[in-house]
Order: structure tokens, then C-alpha cells, then sequence
């Protein structure tokens, strides 16, 4: 849908990405005056259900065309791009341990911010030098990334067992 507005109807991924942001905000709009909540964890109604994938739908589609407008047309590059909302990402999570802001807000920030992180730091790692890229290919590229979740995957682990050793033992 992304290259769609880009490349078919030549509106650019700013525009894109602004009508795309437009399309997310008017569903989490609808979908909390409707239901009163954005929250995720206990979805059992089809009408939920169906906010859902819509709001799923409209951020995949945002977080890529934000993500090709970062790295293609801010002159950022796909560094910068990366960089940029890997930052703001790192401020939801400081708003979220340091704030009293919603959570369900910050996740639903936090989630659509990690679609063009992904497109920003996947094209970092895959695309070639010439291009502004690391080079490191698509196995590469997975391999490393592989790596990170794996590492991220045994750190909470690790975690949550002293947290519930320590809790048992007080």
C-alpha cells in the first residue's frame, strides 16, 4: 500500500506517511470512543477483533512508508533513520519506567515506531555500501538479528528467574 501511494497515485511517502498516520489516529479515535479502550490484552468481541487488525493493518502500512520516507527522501539515510526512531523508542521506554503516562498510549506508540525501526535498521544491514547500507546481506542481516533476540530472549529469562527466586525467598 505504500509503494502504491508512492510510485501509482505519486503522492510520495511524506504524504503517504501523513494520510497513513491520518487513517491510524481516526481508527484508534473510533475504536476507543466506541469501546472505551485500546487495550490489547483481552480482545473477545469481533468488533474488537476487527479494530485490531484495521489499527495492525494502517501501522505496518505507516511504519513502512515512514520508514522508506526516513531512509529515501529525509536524507537521513537508513542510518539516520534507524538511529531516529530507535531514539524515540528509547524515550517510550523512558516514559514508560519514569512516567505516569498511559500504557496502553505508549504501547500503541511504541508499536507503530517499531515498523519503520525494522524497514530503517533491516535496509542498514542488507543494502549495500554504495547505498548507505552495512552490506551484510539478507543471512547476514538475520544472523545478527537473530543474534540480538536470542541475546534479549536468555536476558529476560535470566531476569524473570532471579525476580521470582528473590520473591520466593522473602
Amino acid at each position: 500500500m505504500s509503494d502504491f501511494m508512492d510510485r501509482t497515485l505519486h503522492l510520495g511517502y511524506a504524504n503517504g506517511s501523513i494520510i497513513l498516520f491520518s487513517c491510524l489516529v481516526a481508527v484508534l479515535g473510533i475504536w476507543y470512543l466506541t469501546e472505551k479502550s485500546l487495550c490489547v490484552n483481552n480482545i473477545q468481541k469481533p468488533r474488537e477483533e476487527i479494530f485490531y487488525w484495521v489499527t495492525i493493518l494502517f501501522s505496518n502500512t505507516l511504519g513502512t512508508a515512514l520508514g522508506d520516507f526516513l531512509a529515501d527522501s529525509s536524507g537521513l539515510g537508513f542510518s539516520g533513520g534507524a538511529l531516529l526512531i530507535g531514539s524515540l523508542i528509547g524515550l517510550v521506554v523512558l516514559a514508560y519506567y519514569f512516567t505516569k503516562i498511559d500504557r496502553v498510549l505508549l504501547f500503541w506508540i511504541a508499536f507503530v515506531l517499531t515498523r519503520p525501526f525494522g524497514a530503517t535498521f533491516g535496509d542498514l544491514l542488507t543494502k549495500p555500501i554504495e547505498k548507505g547500507g552495512l552490506n551484510f546481506g539478507t543471512i547476514g542481516a538475520s544472523i545478527i538479528l537473530g543474534t540480538i533476540l536470542l541475546t534479549l530472549v536468555i536476558y529476560t529469562t535470566f531476569k524473570d528467574k532471579k525476580r521470582d527466586l528473590t520473591v520466593n525467598l522473602e
